[in-house]
């Protein structure tokens, strides 16, 4: 036995839903970051541990790799019906066989089995009623849809 052993493994507990509305996707072309694509997020909801409307203005930075396999970074504010801001910071990879990635380019519902989407999901905010969000580690599995990205965020324990 050696002192790895005796850490504890971790645990998932559902935290939140998150229903993204997204614009059309922006091609910014290869850059020196490589092929860069913006998705602007236009709105959307996010309920369970939290309740909240998803504000305009965000966007999905996306890099696609070689092999098609897409690095995910959205950034996106929401508020909650008391007035609470939340900023949300997901980061993660979309991946699957080619033959998948190509159906989801093209818009068309796959069932989100058949490829990995995976974020972490960090949470920023002011209000003390929210405190706990930034203390916790969320891991997000998610499904792309034509105009919609939905996820299901958990908290690591």
């Amino acid at each position: 036995m050696t002192p790895h052993d005796l850490l504890p493994p971790p645990t998932l507990d559902v935290a939140f839903d998150v229903t993204v509305d997204l614009g059309p996707l922006e091609d910014h072309g290869v850059t020196s970051a490589g092929h860069r694509r913006v998705v602007p997020i236009l709105g959307g909801r996010i309920t369970g541990a939290v309740e909240a409307d998803i504000l305009p203005g965000g966007a999905d930075w996306q890099v696609v790799r070689p092999d098609g396999t897409i690095e995910i970074d959205g950034r996106y504010s929401a508020r909650t019906a008391s007035g609470d801001m939340l900023l949300l910071h997901a980061k993660g990879l979309r991946t699957g066989s080619p033959e998948v990635l190509e159906r989801l380019g093209r818009g068309e519902d796959v069932d989100p089995r058949s490829y990995c989407f995976r974020t972490t999901v960090a949470v920023e905010t002011a209000a003390e009623s929210l405190a706990h969000l930034p203390r916790s580690l969320f891991l997000a599995v998610a499904q792309r849809q034509a105009s919609t990205v939905l996820y299901r965020a958990y908290r690591v324990g």
